[in-house]
């Protein structure tokens, strides 16, 4: 059965017992708008109590990937525009879906094949059953915008393995599906070509009934995980008290690949950096998905209305595309000292939860 609403990007069905939303946005790798963050929560809210629907099962359409991430152009349009009300409404919306998908009284299954980035990590992370294939690959790449992982991320990078958060969060580092099953972002590696497969034994409710019961069916080994192989520099350099300590300790460390990330962390913006390391670090101790929400909301919040960052990161990448962020300020020595506390306490006009 269909139940599209006019106009939508999302598809919504629901057939032998399961539930079906597909992101439906391929020309631009379903990448999401505040349109169709609402259309996916009203879904699951129809669905919350119908005993007709026992499995919610979440894809994209398009060969690319489930989810590109957030509508970041538009994000720049609202800044630029001095429109904190709708960054408001857009985040507070969006993360009351990432904490709908992980509260969900029912199996959520994604399908995470393909490009899995950013607000895409925001629906995929925290389902219950969470798919990706020999094509997924999934990021947090904020930092690389000059922004900071949200959507429930840093609760997720606050929970891999070791320093792999740090090094996630600080780098934007694409991962494969053994990288995210070993990191903790992902649960089973189906391969593509049975995905299909998949999706027909959850609507038949084949014999074994439960949701990761029938994905252990089409599940492979993953192959060996980099970062798993890395994890000796990563956790010994990413320890480190402070950014700079790290691009220190990495400068230290015989490996290439170690050199490579200093390198790389130096064309990041020094502000976003330091904001990510406070963040992973303090989700650590945080009670739940709900306050690293929380958490993440004040800390956007507080870029879009005081870092010029934010704006110049996406400027550089998305607007005129010269690749060439001139931030503010341009080296880590010059961060102010308190500017993650600064960052934390920060207290948005609108709250989160109403």
């Amino acid at each position: 059965m269909t139940e599209n609403p006019p106009e939508t990007r999302i598809r919504v069905q629901r057939r032998n017992g399961v539930g079906h939303l597909t992101l439906d946005r391929p020309r631009a790798i379903n990448a999401l708008d505040l349109g169709m963050v609402e259309d996916l929560h009203a879904a699951l809210d129809a669905w919350r109590d119908d005993p007709d629907v026992g499995i919610v099962l979440l894809d994209g359409a398009g060969e690319r990937g489930l989810c590109a991430g957030g509508d970041v152009r538009g994000l720049y349009d609202q800044i630029v525009a001095g429109r904190p009300g709708d960054t408001a409404l857009f985040f507070r919306t969006e993360y009351a879906l990432n904490a709908a998908i992980a509260e969900y009284p029912k199996p959520v299954v994604v399908l995470a094949d393909g490009i899995t980035m950013g607000g895409g990590m925001g629906l995929a992370g925290h389902a219950a059953v969470r798919v990706v294939t020999e094509r997924s690959r999934l990021a947090m790449p904020e930092t690389r915008i000059g922004f900071t992982p949200d959507v429930g991320g840093t609760w997720l990078l606050g929970r891999a393995p070791g320093r792999l958060g740090e090094y996630l969060g600080l780098t934007g580092t694409t991962m494969d599906a053994a990288d995210a099953i070993h990191a903790g972002f992902a649960d089973h590696l189906v391969p593509s070509e049975h995905l299909p497969e998949l999706q027909h034994a959850l609507e038949t409710r084949a014999d074994p009934h439960t949701p990761t019961e029938l994905t252990l069916l089409f599940d492979t080994t993953a192959g060996p995980s980099r970062l798993q192989a890395d994890r000796a520099w990563i956790d010994d350099a990413f320890a480190g008290d402070s950014v700079a300590d790290i691009v220190e300790r990495l400068r230290a460390r015989p490996e290439a690949a170690a050199s490579a990330t200093a390198d790389e962390l130096e064309t990041l913006s020094p502000t976003a950096l330091t904001i990510t390391l406070a963040a992973v670090r303090r989700a650590r101790a945080l009670p739940d998905l709900r306050a690293a929400l929380a958490q993440e909301y004040g800390l956007v919040m507080w870029f879009a209305q005081t870092q010029p960052d934010l704006v110049e990161g996406i400027r550089a990448q998305l607007v005129d595309k010269d690749r060439s962020p001139r931030w503010h300020p341009a080296a880590l020595a010059d961060v102010d000292p308190g500017i993650a506390h600064e960052a934390l306490a920060f207290v948005p006009d609108m709250p989160l939860w109403s």
